[in-house]
């Protein structure tokens, strides 16, 4: 048997078992080295590939992607720097939990650190943020070899999506010959749904002696509160509605945690960022306990509460493990399927809380939805383009936020909605990079798909469009261009007029962006005034492709509208907390 024959088997057996396992979406960044993995899984009927040059777009398409269809989604690079190109987005799958397996080529052991071209050191690369690395045997074609690499394949798929998901990492090194030998017989395994390995995972749950102890410290209390921040696993959500609907217990729902559309409780309190921002308010008002489910929300203001009231009993429910906690409170850790939490808490009799307690926080969402929703003059200001865009943006389809400003306005300014919309983005690290591309993943799944974004976190993953323009993914982009960081504005930095602001941290453009969105063959809208962007809004839906329609503001006139309202919204609740403290 000939060496190409041995790669071509080889390979061949690695691709088919994760066709089998149920990898379905492979991103390929072209490159010499990697041929065998890329042209053999091109060749398999069961596996279908996106072409992205560009290392650091795809792994950012793949991370859209896997976040959209809740399944992993391997990468294809050759070796050299092009693996270091994967590195942000594996940390971003790292911290939101999202199955990425990372296939990198490499020179074979002969060819590295002798100064061979296009060759660094990839063995564990990604440090500690994969989940599990191997770098792989060179290629044979023994019965022995064939039940090895199907075992890794195996391995590797089941790793990633194992609770917490995340990234697995193998190294494939290759020598030439490269290119794959497809009339070969007997490539593919000829049985139906034959696995090397099968693996299934059952759930985490507390014992009855641990969920009594829960319920008792739970119902000597008179008020608590239900926080749910970005959610990996969606299964939950009607148990957790259910135990607060019963309790009579408000939810903090992060836009991210997908509580505030669809059928949404009436105990979700979408306004609790604003309502918190006043330091009174926060001090007036404590729970006794407050459980958390999903990561810690995007509010800086339920933050800091947490920090001004350190004796709130605190409890995070994380599925499976990890210490997700930053504010350094007193903590009670249950690692614990959430629905299994919930359903076995409404086995035992409710709980006589404080009557008034929801009520009180659902008259002040409704004030600070009433502020919050107060139309603006046709001066464009980023808060009510939020208001508008969760108006006309279609049902069952998907909204893509970007990081920054455009998350905390999505928080602030989006209530609770019948329509069914998918809320993602990238706040494992939180970064500007890649929102792009992982916007144009999500895309992948026949879902239309809005990415309301910054100019600066527009402008950073530009790379990213060639993907709608290539594959013909409908988008459309609500692009706010406010010439720079409009987060900063809000910040100390821009409060103190530092001399160097506009340079260190406004960060200003001064481009034109439409010539973007011309270069990639979209439609390009520039409003300029509300009716305009309802219009622009209405027909980008309509229009297959890509859709980028720019809104320009100005960073100090959002900062006061923003400011204005959370101050009226803070005297309106203000003057009830007086009320009834004098009563």
């Amino acid at each position: 048997m000939n060496d190409t024959e041995k790669l071509s088997r080889y390979v061949a057996q690695f691709v088919d078992e994760l066709a089998q396992n149920g990898l379905n979406h492979v991103i390929i960044s072209p490159g010499s080295r990697s041929t065998p993995l890329a042209m053999t899984f091109a060749q398999h009927p069961k596996i279908q590939t996106w072409v992205n040059m560009d290392e650091r777009s795809a792994s950012f398409f793949a991370l859209g992607m896997a976040k959209q269809i809740d399944c992993p989604v391997a990468l294809v690079c050759t070796s050299g720097t092009a693996a270091a190109n994967y590195y942000p987005a594996v940390i971003e799958a790292y911290y939101s939990r999202v199955p990425l397996l990372v296939l990198t080529a490499d020179r074979p052991h002969e060819l590295r650190d002798v100064g061979a071209p296009q060759s660094i050191n990839q063995l564990r690369l990604y440090g500690e943020y994969v989940k599990w690395f191997q770098e792989v045997l060179l290629p044979e074609a023994t019965q022995q070899s064939f039940s090895y690499i199907r075992s890794i394949a195996a391995r590797a798929l089941h790793v990633t999506n194992a609770m917490n998901k995340g990234v697995v990492h193998l190294n494939f090194p290759f020598r030439e010959p490269l290119v794959p030998d497809f009339s070969l017989s007997g490539l593919w395994e000829e049985k139906e749904n034959r696995k090397q390995l099968d693996v299934e995972q059952g759930s985490k749950q507390l014992s009855t002696n641990q969920l009594e102890q829960l319920y008792h410290q739970l119902q000597a209390h008179k008020s608590g509160i239900i926080v749910c921040g970005p959610m990996e696993s969606q299964q939950a959500q009607s148990e957790i509605l259910a135990l607060a609907e019963a309790w009579k217990l408000p939810i903090f729902a992060d836009p991210l945690s997908q509580l505030r559309q669809g059928k949404a409780s009436h105990s979700v309190v979408e306004s609790y960022d604003a309502i918190l921002k006043d330091p009174k308010i926060r001090k007036n008002v404590r729970p006794d306990f407050i459980i958390r489910f999903g990561a810690m929300p995007v509010s800086k203001s339920y933050m800091l509460w947490l920090r001004e009231h350190g004796d709130i009993d605190h409890y995070i429910i994380e599925e499976d493990d990890g210490f997700r906690e930053p504010v350094g409170h007193v903590t009670t850790m249950l690692y614990t399927d959430p629905g299994l939490l919930c359903a076995g808490l409404l086995d035992f009799p409710l709980p006589s809380f404080d009557e008034n307690w929801l009520p009180r926080w659902k008259q002040w969402n409704q004030y600070a939805i009433e502020v919050l929703k107060e139309p603006e003059t046709q001066v464009l200001t980023e808060g009510y383009a939020v208001v508008e865009l969760a108006e006309q943006i279609p049902n069952e389809s998907t909204l893509f936020i970007g990081n920054s400003m455009a998350i905390r306005d999505v928080d602030t300014f989006w209530f609770s909605t019948d329509k069914v919309i998918r809320m993602l983005g990238n706040r494992g690290a939180n970064g500007i990079d890649g929102v792009v591309s992982s916007a144009l993943g999500a895309a992948t799944a026949s879902k239309r798909v809005t990415l309301f974004i910054g100019d600066l976190s527009f402008f950073h993953d530009q790379n990213g469009l060639l993907m709608a323009k290539h594959y013909h993914l409908d988008i459309t982009i609500v692009l706010i261009n406010n010439n720079g960081g409009g987060i900063f504005s809000f910040l100390p930095q821009a409060k103190q007029q530092a001399p160097h602001f506009e340079a260190l941290f406004g960060t200003p453009l001064d481009i034109d962006l439409a010539y973007i969105v011309k270069l990639y063959e979209g439609h390009y809208s520039n409003p300029t005034n509300w009716d305009q962007y309802t219009e622009a809004l209405k027909k980008s839906y309509q229009r297959a492709g890509l859709s980028v329609i720019e809104l320009k503001t100005v960073r100090e006139e959002n900062a006061i509208s923003h400011e204005s309202k959370w101050r009226k919204i803070t005297s309106r609740i203000e003057d009830e907390i007086s009320v009834s403290k004098n009563n």
